[in-house]
């Protein structure tokens, strides 16, 4: 799956000056409660979206190749550049000059791999010799979808 770049997040200290909370209920709620006092704590979805601001890019995705992960063509994903990435997890990566999204195998080799079946892992050897061809430029944390309406 391709993406393109949309940019960063702001710095932490506007983000804080832009807040904006919102009431979060329990599906459990009766219809009567809405109108009163939430549940649970506000939530700020900066806060819950972007933990390091400085460390945080967007990029829209393109393309069916995770679609079993719950990212469609035209999400906007959270990419966090100070997470180190580990095996199962879902990253924007250079290979060969692309950038793509896909689930990163540590073991027993290194893949990038779909979580579509219509499409092939990625195969990277690692050579000492050879400059890595693989770039994990970050670690995917949140998918934001805008749906569509009847």
């Amino acid at each position: 799956m391709r993406v393109s770049y949309l940019g960063t997040s702001e710095s932490a200290a506007f983000i804080a000056a832009n807040s904006v909370r919102i009431p979060l209920y329990s599906e459990s709620m009766a219809i009567s409660d809405l109108n009163g006092q939430s549940e649970e704590k506000p939530v700020d979805l900066n806060t819950l979206c972007i933990p390091n601001p400085g460390a945080t890019f967007f990029v829209r995705a393109q393309g069916e190749s995770m679609v079993k992960e719950g990212i469609h063509a035209g999400d906007v994903l959270v990419v966090n550049r100070s997470l180190a990435a580990r095996h199962g997890d879902i990253v924007i990566a250079f290979e060969r000059g692309k950038m793509a999204v896909m689930t990163l195998q540590l073991k027993p080799d290194v893949l990038l791999r779909p979580k579509n079946k219509a499409y092939a892992a990625t195969v990277t050897p690692v050579v000492e010799s050879e400059a890595p061809s693989l770039e994990v430029f970050g670690v995917v944390t949140s998918v934001v979808r805008q749906l569509e309406r009847g």
